[in-house]
């Protein structure tokens, strides 16, 4: 994947646990712990924005860009 979620290293940045900014945000741990492993195709725009208001960051330092290999499910073809 060429988006990297670093919101385990801001969580520790914060020293915050996970399942605080869970309750914070108003989502499930799972859901959370699904996002912070990269493991999600998207994001709403209201759940980054409540992340980095109760972590006090920028969209850019939860999320970072790593070239390189397209994912499987991603075709080369027009859709």
């Amino acid at each position: 994947m060429a988006i990297v979620v670093r919101l385990d290293v801001m969580l520790a940045q914060r020293k915050m646990k996970a399942r605080q900014l869970a309750q914070e945000i108003g989502i499930t741990e799972p859901n959370l712990s699904l996002l912070k492993s990269g493991k999600v195709k998207g994001m709403r725009f209201d759940t980054l924005e409540r992340i980095c208001e109760v972590l006090q960051c920028q969209p850019g330092d939860l999320l970072e860009y790593q070239p390189g290999e397209p994912a499987a499910s991603e075709g080369t073809g027009v859709d």
